[in-house]
Protein backbone atom coordinates (compact mmCIF):
# COMPACT_ATOMS: atom_id res chain seq x y z
CA UNK A 1 0.00 0.00 0.00
CA UNK A 2 1.38 3.40 -0.99
CA UNK A 3 1.29 6.30 1.45
CA UNK A 4 2.39 9.91 1.66
CA UNK A 5 5.83 10.30 3.26
CA UNK A 6 5.54 13.42 5.35
CA UNK A 7 8.55 15.48 6.48
CA UNK A 8 9.82 14.21 9.80
CA UNK A 9 9.62 16.79 12.60
CA UNK A 10 12.90 17.46 14.37
CA UNK A 11 13.47 17.11 18.09
CA UNK A 12 13.30 20.90 18.29
CA UNK A 13 9.98 20.87 16.42
CA UNK A 14 8.57 18.45 18.98
CA UNK A 15 9.90 20.55 21.85
CA UNK A 16 8.32 23.73 20.51
CA UNK A 17 5.05 21.90 19.89
CA UNK A 18 5.05 20.50 23.42
CA UNK A 19 5.49 23.97 24.86
CA UNK A 20 2.75 25.43 22.65
CA UNK A 21 0.42 22.53 23.39
CA UNK A 22 0.76 22.86 27.16
CA UNK A 23 0.36 26.63 27.00
CA UNK A 24 -2.73 26.65 24.79
CA UNK A 25 -4.54 23.32 25.22
CA UNK A 26 -6.11 22.65 28.65
CA UNK A 27 -7.58 19.34 27.49
CA UNK A 28 -4.22 17.65 28.07
CA UNK A 29 -5.44 17.22 31.66
CA UNK A 30 -8.38 15.12 30.48
CA UNK A 31 -6.09 13.02 28.32
CA UNK A 32 -3.89 12.19 31.31
CA UNK A 33 -6.88 11.44 33.54
CA UNK A 34 -8.56 9.22 30.95
CA UNK A 35 -5.30 7.39 30.21
CA UNK A 36 -4.83 6.55 33.88
CA UNK A 37 -8.49 5.59 34.34
CA UNK A 38 -8.29 3.19 31.41
CA UNK A 39 -5.17 1.55 32.83
CA UNK A 40 -6.76 1.20 36.26
CA UNK A 41 -9.92 -0.22 34.70
CA UNK A 42 -7.96 -2.80 32.72
CA UNK A 43 -6.10 -3.81 35.87
CA UNK A 44 -9.35 -4.03 37.87
CA UNK A 45 -8.14 -1.39 40.34
CA UNK A 46 -11.15 0.93 40.04
CA UNK A 47 -14.92 0.66 39.93
CA UNK A 48 -14.87 2.84 36.81
CA UNK A 49 -15.59 0.67 33.78
CA UNK A 50 -13.66 0.83 30.54
CA UNK A 51 -16.56 2.54 28.67
CA UNK A 52 -16.86 5.09 31.49
CA UNK A 53 -13.14 5.83 31.35
CA UNK A 54 -13.32 6.27 27.59
CA UNK A 55 -16.36 8.53 27.93
CA UNK A 56 -14.35 10.91 30.15
CA UNK A 57 -12.14 11.73 27.19
CA UNK A 58 -14.77 11.62 24.47
CA UNK A 59 -16.95 14.26 26.13
CA UNK A 60 -14.04 16.65 26.59
CA UNK A 61 -11.36 15.90 24.01
CA UNK A 62 -13.89 15.23 21.24
CA UNK A 63 -16.48 17.81 22.25
CA UNK A 64 -16.96 19.25 18.76
CA UNK A 65 -18.40 15.91 17.61
CA UNK A 66 -21.07 16.06 20.31
CA UNK A 67 -22.25 19.47 19.23
CA UNK A 68 -24.20 17.60 16.55
CA UNK A 69 -24.68 14.19 18.16
CA UNK A 70 -25.98 13.92 21.74
CA UNK A 71 -24.06 11.78 24.19
CA UNK A 72 -27.21 10.03 25.39
CA UNK A 73 -27.92 6.63 26.93
CA UNK A 74 -28.18 4.95 23.53
CA UNK A 75 -24.83 6.30 22.44
CA UNK A 76 -23.24 5.13 25.67
CA UNK A 77 -24.82 1.69 25.19
CA UNK A 78 -23.34 1.59 21.67
CA UNK A 79 -19.90 2.34 23.13
CA UNK A 80 -20.33 -0.44 25.69
CA UNK A 81 -21.34 -2.91 22.97
CA UNK A 82 -18.44 -1.81 20.77
CA UNK A 83 -15.89 -2.41 23.53
CA UNK A 84 -17.47 -5.69 24.54
CA UNK A 85 -17.13 -6.98 20.99
CA UNK A 86 -13.74 -5.53 20.08
CA UNK A 87 -11.72 -4.82 23.24
CA UNK A 88 -9.90 -8.16 22.97
CA UNK A 89 -8.90 -7.41 19.37
CA UNK A 90 -7.76 -3.89 20.24
CA UNK A 91 -5.85 -4.94 23.34
CA UNK A 92 -3.66 -7.18 21.21
CA UNK A 93 -2.06 -3.92 20.14
CA UNK A 94 -1.94 -2.25 23.57
CA UNK A 95 1.64 -3.15 24.41
CA UNK A 96 2.89 -2.86 20.85
CA UNK A 97 4.64 0.04 19.17
CA UNK A 98 3.54 1.36 15.79
CA UNK A 99 7.02 0.34 14.63
CA UNK A 100 5.87 -3.28 14.90
CA UNK A 101 3.04 -2.73 12.39
CA UNK A 102 3.19 -5.61 9.89
CA UNK A 103 1.30 -6.81 6.81
CA UNK A 104 -0.60 -9.34 8.90
CA UNK A 105 -2.11 -6.45 10.89
CA UNK A 106 -3.50 -4.46 7.98
CA UNK A 107 -6.89 -6.09 7.45
CA UNK A 108 -7.50 -6.27 11.22
CA UNK A 109 -6.79 -2.56 11.62
CA UNK A 110 -9.16 -1.66 8.78
CA UNK A 111 -11.95 -3.76 10.34
CA UNK A 112 -11.41 -2.35 13.83
CA UNK A 113 -11.29 1.26 12.68
CA UNK A 114 -14.44 0.83 10.61
CA UNK A 115 -16.37 -0.52 13.61
CA UNK A 116 -15.16 2.29 15.86
CA UNK A 117 -15.91 4.90 13.21
CA UNK A 118 -19.52 3.76 12.89
CA UNK A 119 -20.08 4.51 16.60
CA UNK A 120 -17.64 7.33 17.37
CA UNK A 121 -17.06 9.13 14.09
CA UNK A 122 -13.88 9.59 12.08
CA UNK A 123 -11.91 11.51 14.70
CA UNK A 124 -13.42 9.89 17.80
CA UNK A 125 -12.46 6.47 16.45
CA UNK A 126 -8.78 7.42 16.23
CA UNK A 127 -8.81 9.09 19.63
CA UNK A 128 -10.43 6.08 21.27
CA UNK A 129 -8.11 3.58 19.63
CA UNK A 130 -5.14 5.68 20.70
CA UNK A 131 -6.31 5.62 24.31
CA UNK A 132 -6.73 1.86 24.20
CA UNK A 133 -3.36 1.25 22.51
CA UNK A 134 -1.45 4.54 22.94
CA UNK A 135 1.82 3.52 21.30
CA UNK A 136 0.23 1.82 18.30
CA UNK A 137 -2.73 3.88 17.05
CA UNK A 138 -1.98 7.52 16.10
CA UNK A 139 -4.35 10.47 16.43
CA UNK A 140 -5.77 12.63 13.68
CA UNK A 141 -8.38 15.26 12.95
CA UNK A 142 -9.63 16.72 9.69
CA UNK A 143 -6.81 19.23 9.30
CA UNK A 144 -4.11 16.69 10.14
CA UNK A 145 -5.55 14.09 7.78
CA UNK A 146 -5.65 16.65 4.98
CA UNK A 147 -2.02 17.60 5.61
CA UNK A 148 -1.12 13.91 5.29
CA UNK A 149 -2.96 13.77 1.94
CA UNK A 150 -5.75 11.52 3.27
CA UNK A 151 -8.71 13.93 3.25
CA UNK A 152 -11.56 12.50 5.30
CA UNK A 153 -14.73 11.28 3.66
CA UNK A 154 -18.17 10.28 4.98
CA UNK A 155 -18.34 7.97 7.99
CA UNK A 156 -17.66 4.44 6.84
CA UNK A 157 -15.18 5.41 4.12
CA UNK A 158 -12.08 6.25 6.16
CA UNK A 159 -10.59 2.98 7.42
CA UNK A 160 -8.24 2.63 4.45
CA UNK A 161 -7.25 6.27 4.78
CA UNK A 162 -6.48 5.76 8.45
CA UNK A 163 -4.26 2.84 7.56
CA UNK A 164 -2.33 5.01 5.09
CA UNK A 165 -2.03 7.64 7.79
CA UNK A 166 -0.66 5.01 10.19
CA UNK A 167 1.96 3.95 7.66
CA UNK A 168 3.05 7.55 7.20
CA UNK A 169 3.32 8.10 10.95
CA UNK A 170 5.22 4.83 11.32
CA UNK A 171 7.76 6.16 8.82
CA UNK A 172 8.16 9.30 10.92
CA UNK A 173 8.58 7.24 14.09
CA UNK A 174 11.29 5.14 12.48
CA UNK A 175 13.28 8.31 11.93
CA UNK A 176 12.77 9.37 15.55
CA UNK A 177 13.55 6.10 17.30
CA UNK A 178 16.22 7.65 19.50
CA UNK A 179 13.54 9.75 21.18
CA UNK A 180 11.50 6.62 21.80
CA UNK A 181 14.48 5.13 23.60
CA UNK A 182 14.27 8.09 26.00
CA UNK A 183 10.86 6.92 27.16
CA UNK A 184 8.72 9.32 25.15
CA UNK A 185 5.49 8.26 23.50
CA UNK A 186 6.28 9.34 19.96
CA UNK A 187 2.69 9.03 18.75
CA UNK A 188 1.54 11.56 21.34
CA UNK A 189 4.43 13.91 20.62
CA UNK A 190 3.87 13.72 16.85
CA UNK A 191 0.18 14.39 17.42
CA UNK A 192 1.00 17.44 19.50
CA UNK A 193 3.21 18.69 16.68
CA UNK A 194 0.52 18.00 14.05
CA UNK A 195 -2.18 19.60 16.21
CA UNK A 196 -0.12 22.71 16.91
CA UNK A 197 1.20 23.02 13.35
CA UNK A 198 -1.62 21.90 11.07
CA UNK A 199 -4.77 22.29 13.16
CA UNK A 200 -4.14 25.50 15.10
CA UNK A 201 -1.11 27.11 13.39
CA UNK A 202 0.49 27.80 16.77
CA UNK A 203 3.94 26.94 15.46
Amino acid sequence: MTFERMPVPTEQDLKLAREAFLENEPRDLFYRVATELIQLSIEGKTHITLPEALAVLLQTWNRSYYRFKPFDNQHYTNICNLLECLSTSVFRFRERSILSLAKDDLSNIVEIFDEFEQVLGRVGAAKSLHLLAPKFFPLWDGAIAKAYKVTLGPVGSNSGKYLKFMLSVRHQCKQLQELALQGQNLLKRIDEYNYCHFTNKWI
